[in-house]
């Protein structure tokens, strides 16, 4: 299964991880491009900030846990790969 920047906008996000755990096969793989809340003290600080603007104009939360949601959600996580100033994650994990 493949998810690209999905659980900025999913309203509940450990729910839809959890579904997504569910309908995977056993064998399956989810592979995730998600922006995460930077782990950067100043950035993530800014980013907590802004997300109720960024939210009331265009919808997707910025400082979403993401890794921590996979991880409550059930699912293993293999493999993290930062992409773009460690907010970009490609996130492997299994059921």
């Amino acid at each position: 299964m493949i998810l690209s920047c999905v659980f900025c906008s999913v309203p509940d996000p450990i729910r839809g991880l959890k579904e997504i755990k569910r309908v995977c096969s056993p064998q399956g793989k989810v592979i995730l491009l998600e922006h995460v809340r930077s782990d950067n003290l100043v950035l993530g600080i800014i980013m907590d900030i802004l997300d109720p603007l960024i939210v009331r104009m265009m919808g997707p939360h910025i400082n979403r846990p993401t890794i921590e949601n996979i991880d409550r959600a059930g699912l293993r996580i293999k493999s993290i790969e930062d992409q773009s100033l460690k907010i970009l994650k490609l996130i492997i994990a299994e059921p």
